[in-house]
């Protein structure tokens, strides 16, 4: 199987892309896309994160505990898009439409990504290490990483959300980046027009 886009990254910034191209689903340009999302979390930031000031999240929400369940939202409401558990990407070859990822456990084709992980120096993912850069809004002495974009581009067919996009490590930012992520995404599907996905009664 071919991928249309592939999320890497099961954090805010991944599943957030994902609701927002999960929710679109029945829009005439995206009813054939397929989507998947691999959603290794052991590094996210949020195991240990406390939330009492992220809006819409109850006060003393426990980052593990919404990781687990945007997962489950994310099954609930959009079962198409596949979930892909328990891998890590470590290698991405080739050019836009044609991507190849590799993680520690198979290998997939993709026709475009989303990088959405964290902005760790530990970073190593062959073919996107030319990228990288020391991040411009993170304490230097933390020595924090991003992937040089412009406005979330990083190169024809690869897209970075989240910290890894040179955003602060805050909830409603990452989110936020996610799901910019998407709407250009899906204006990308519908042949350049403006397009978003907003859920109505």
């Amino acid at each position: 199987m071919v991928y249309d886009i592939l999320i890497v990254g099961g954090g805010v910034a991944g599943v957030s892309c994902a609701l927002v191209l999960g929710s679109a689903h029945k829009k005439s340009f995206v009813t054939d896309k397929k989507i998947a999302i691999i959603a290794h979390q052991k590094t996210s930031s949020l195991q240990e994160a406390l939330f009492n000031n992220a809006y819409g999240i109850p006060a003393g929400t426990l980052g593990a505990d919404l990781l687990a369940s945007s997962l489950e939202h994310l099954t609930q409401l959009y079962p198409h898009i596949d979930q892909i558990e328990g891998e890590k990407v470590f290698k991405i070859e080739g050019t836009a439409p044609h991507f190849t990822v590799h993680t520690n456990k198979n290998t997939y084709t993709c026709r475009a990504l989303v990088l959405a992980i964290g902005y760790s120096n530990t970073f190593d993912i062959d073919g996107l290490m030319p990228y990288v850069a020391p991040h411009p809004k993170a304490v230097a002495e933390k020595q924090r990483i991003y992937l040089r974009n412009q406005d979330h581009l990083v190169a024809d067919g690869i897209y970075v959300a989240g910290t890894l996009a040179g955003w602060r490590s805050q909830l409603a930012i990452a989110a936020g980046s996610g799901a910019a992520v998407a709407t250009d995404v899906l204006t990308l599907w519908n042949n350049g027009i403006d397009a978003q996905s907003h859920d109505k009664r």
